[in-house]
């Protein structure tokens, strides 16, 4: 950023200095709270991804083996649930953001800290909640379709409370964003001056506050039916089971937004540094985050191209599908221009923003061949759908999180990870990511529907290739851990600014001060001045062996 806009460095403790349960516990800290989201949401990204081992492993043969049907059911349930509600929709807004919102924008904390850990105490207690369902572990699938889940003896609504209080968080912390991002920005930091990350959490949380309630209320409707057979959904008592559907998907495709858009916030403050370019279409990546919010409400339709809407319905929402790629497609072209002629830098934060480029755009492509009705219609509930929605969230989201953890690790521990080994579990994770879930495109278009526990034995060699591929990806995921466990002890001592950036938080010490800065900054430029700024300068990168 400006050169005359870095702050004045603080000299006092660290956010970290203090230690005991204590003092993180009841800490008002926006870096505390976010580190204590981060290492919440990575514990259940692991579990569920114990839990996806395990359906791998049953799927390795065709017959039965391992668990019955049921517990199948059951583990596909859990490993859903836990990551899309209590992963991937809070891994980067609740975590990253909440850690790097204030220290982007030039402020001391976020608007309402005491919210803040309210929030995140809520979020604990869904978490309880979700858990406690376990006692009659639940088997609709993470999509609780009815009449199913109104029927079904598991503990269909506890879980319903448990999510209503992870959303209760998420909408907190939406407000607490959009109120910081409006009224905190340090002087001088315009709307347009603002890092592309900001842009990115500003449109994930206006989504998160208009959406999130909507499926709080669906939830309450489920519930009220299993309690009280009040019939919103009921055929036989005047209800309808598809009102459940557009209720869950208006809530959950915007949500898909809340998912990839952060990652793309990072991946717009990777790709610049280590390419050592200004970002070519500032103003349009910007605008393309709110587009993509605003058009994500109104393409929820596709998800029900085959559950008897009229076909007028079907070709608008087609259409609207087909339309929200436009400002997604000005995203990844702005970020390519970047990268061309640019000095590139392939450090492991670049390397992870690559692989998001790479399998995103497969899962962008092959989600419009979802978006076509006729073919819809053929794949639909099919594999193809598991492995676009794998490269889309998986390899988009969760490369976008891993491109961000090792662009941020330094300033989030005081400590350089070990690049070796996070290129060796890069090298592992990207090939294996694509061993397990390519495959399913080809099963997917063979006709093998998803949700099987046994299937045909003609469709074994490629599920057997998908097993052993989930077998390569976990053993990157480990040594990615292991990394991040073993630098945090035995790593060299970060640098205020390591990868040379020009955004506010490289301009502090690693790891920050509490309260970040002793004085706020003035803005005067700007956050993207790479190959015209005097501060950068390739050869001045402090990398890791």
């Amino acid at each position: 950023m400006s050169n005359e806009a870095v702050a004045a460095h603080a000299h006092h403790e660290d956010y970290l200095a203090h230690k005991g349960f204590r003092s993180w516990a009841l800490t008002l800290d926006h870096k505390r709270i976010g580190v204590m989201y981060l290492f919440t949401t990575l514990f259940f990204f692991l579990t569920g991804g114990v839990l996806a081992l395990l359906l791998r492993l049953k799927l390795l043969t065709p017959g039965p083996a391992l668990f019955t049907d049921h517990t199948y059911n059951v583990l596909f349930t859990m490993h859903g649930v836990m990551m899309i509600f209590l992963f991937i929709i809070p891994a980067i807004p609740s975590s990253l953001g909440n850690f790097f919102i204030p220290l982007l924008i030039g402020a001391r904390d976020v608007a309402f800290p005491r919210l803040n850990l309210l929030s995140y105490y809520v979020f604990l207690a869904g978490i309880v909640v979700t858990i406690g369902s376990l006692v009659s572990p639940m088997d609709t699938g993470w999509t609780f379709y009815t009449p199913y889940s109104a029927r079904t003896g598991a503990a269909i609504t506890t879980l319903t409370l448990g999510l209503f209080l992870v959303g209760m968080s998420s909408v907190l912390t939406g407000l607490n964003f959009i109120v910081t991002i409006h009224t905190l920005r340090a002087p001088g930091m315009s709307w347009y001056r603002m890092p592309l990350f900001i842009w990115a959490m500003y449109a994930t949380s206006v989504i998160q506050v208009l959406s999130t309630p909507v499926i709080a209320i669906t939830l309450l409707l489920l519930a009220a039916e299993r309690l009280f057979g009040v019939g919103f959904f009921d055929p036989a008592k005047g209800g309808d089971p598809l009102l459940f559907q557009h209720f869950f998907w208006f809530y959950s495709h915007p949500v898909v937004y809340v998912m990839i858009l952060p990652a793309m916030g990072i991946i717009s403050e990777v790709i610049p540094v280590f390419a050592r370019k200004p970002i070519f279409g500032y103003r349009a990546i910007a605008y393309s985050a709110l587009a993509i919010a605003f058009i994500g409400f109104l393409v929820w339709g596709h998800h029900m191209f085959v559950s008897g809407m009229s076909t007028t319905a079907g070709v608008i929402f087609s259409f609207l599908t087909f339309f929200v790629a436009v400002p997604t497609g000005v995203k990844i072209f702005n970020w390519i221009a970047t990268l061309y002629r640019g000095s590139i830098a392939l450090d492991s934060p670049m390397l992870w923003a690559l692989a998001f480029i790479f399998l995103f755009i497969i899962g962008g492509l092959t989600g419009l061949f979802l978006g076509a009705l006729a073919v819809d219609v053929h794949v639909h509930d099919t594999y193809f759908l598991v492995a676009h929605f794998h490269y889309t969230m998986m390899g988009g989201t969760v490369m976008g999180l891993f491109a961000g953890l090792h662009y941020w690790y330094p300033k989030i521990s005081g400590k350089m990870l070990n690049e070796r080994l996070a290129k060796i579990a890069w090298c592992l994770i990207v090939p294996g990511f694509n061993i397990t879930f390519f495959p399913m495109f080809i099963l997917g278009v063979q006709g093998m529907p998803r949700r099987w526990a046994e299937y045909p034995e003609k469709y074994q060699g490629l599920n057997t290739l998908a097993t052993v591929g989930s077998w390569i990806l976990a053993a990157g995921i480990i040594i990615m851990f292991v990394n991040f466990w073993r630098s945090l002890h035995r790593g060299a001592t970060a640098p205020a600014n390591p990868w040379q950036g020009n955004t506010l938080e490289w301009q502090i010490s690693s790891p920050p001060p509490e309260e970040n800065f002793e004085v706020i900054p003035t803005i005067h430029e700007w956050p993207y001045n790479y190959g015209t700024d005097r501060r950068a300068h390739d050869g001045e990168h402090h990398r890791q062996a």
